[in-house]
């Protein structure tokens, strides 16, 4: 059976819910990553090559209602001392910062602050873009928009028409976490519902706006979760309009709990290399149609994340000038361009620099 799974996968052919997750779970390592393996080399130009990024992971507040479990960075409204909403001016020495290191982007994510509606938001792109051009915003996910259109009185569509006409250049994954509502009503019952992350991506797909799409696993959910919520990312991507971006690339990550209310329930945060590369392998073959896998060295490691790149991964992600929601909750781990370069060449690979839509840059 598992031979005729792998021979399914190979011919690209969508995997039921059952057949990935028996291939999941019983399939050796080994023959996973071989499978993902060789899906990666038919799906890039050129399969010798690993891309990276230069970008910066802006908080625009840590003002946020959710109140997700796994969520230590978050302050309520009420914490005016320890609130904060990003100035301009600080906008501007963060960016100047990050351009000077050759980042092109900023990854502009917040949190479901009850007062900041779309006219903020379509000010502060607006403002940004007047001040540099040539910056891409990816920005915002979808429990934000959709906030933003609850507490504007506007839908999913209309808003997100009047980010990207405020300069919004692509839409992240964020706020994911399990897609499936069993896992999301215990971990953040507050964040808008699984559909509604589902509705905002497929008006972003059906506008082309480009997307990337994400997993924080390792926490309460079963496996059979991890699956469900990868098949039905496929199926979103699969349904896209013709010639339209859909999902750009899927981004897994591990689950750290330091300090978090989801900790003091007693659920521990349980890091295994082995599971990691098996997730990796398996999203390659269940998200049959999205092209880049990307190996989350800040969550999993330099080792764990070169590993990944034989087994599924042909991306390393963000040199991540500054993150901090996963840094507060655990994740230590640090790349410098320098850095990333040579662990893609340590793994075999040839380094190559890119933009948001997988585009090659030279610097």
């Amino acid at each position: 059976m598992i031979d005729y799974l792998l021979r399914k996968a190979l011919a690209r052919e969508f995997l039921t819910v059952g057949e990935a997750l028996r291939l999941y779970l019983e399939c050796p390592l080994p023959e996973l990553a071989l499978a993902a393996d060789m899906l990666r080399r038919e799906a890039m130009d050129d399969p010798t090559t690993v891309t990276w990024q230069i970008d910066r992971n802006v908080n625009i507040t840590n003002v946020c209602i959710s109140g997700c479990k796994f969520c230590n960075f978050h302050r309520r409204p009420a914490e005016r001392d320890k609130a904060f909403v990003t100035t301009i001016d600080e906008y501007c020495r963060k960016i100047d910062e990050t351009l000077a290191l050759g980042g092109d982007q900023l990854l502009l994510q917040g949190g479901l602050h009850p007062s900041l509606g779309i006219e903020f938001y379509e000010d502060l792109f607006r403002e940004l873009k007047r001040r540099y051009p040539a910056l891409r915003l990816h920005a915002l996910g979808p429990p934000e928009v959709a906030h933003i259109a609850r507490i504007s009185s506007l839908d999913v569509v209309q808003t997100l028409e009047r980010l990207v006409a405020a300069g919004l250049d692509s839409l992240p994954g964020a706020g994911a976490e399990i897609l499936v509502d069993d896992v999301r009503r215990r971990i953040s019952p507050a964040k808008p519902s699984v559909d509604q992350w589902f509705e905002v991506m497929a008006a972003a797909h059906a506008m082309n706006l480009p997307t990337s799409a994400t997993m924080m696993y390792g926490h309460i959910e079963t496996p059979a979760q991890r699956i469900e919520h990868l098949i039905r990312l496929r199926d979103l991507h699969a349904r896209r309009p013709d010639g339209t971006w859909g999902f750009t690339a899927f981004i897994p990550w591990i689950y750290h709990g330091e300090g978090t209310v989801l900790e003091r329930e007693g659920v521990v945060a349980h890091f295994s290399p082995t599971e990691y590369l098996r997730l990796i392998a398996i999203s390659r073959i269940v998200l049959a149609g999205v092209r880049n896998i990307q190996a989350s060295w800040l969550t999993v490691g330099r080792q764990t994340a070169q590993l990944a790149l034989h087994g599924g991964a042909n991306d390393m992600g963000s040199i991540m000038i500054e993150e901090n929601v996963v840094s507060s909750a655990g994740a230590a781990n640090s790349l410098d361009a320098n850095g990333i370069q040579s662990a893609i060449r340590e793994a075999g690979f040839t380094p190559a620099l890119r933009d948001q839509l997988y585009r090659l840059r030279h610097l």
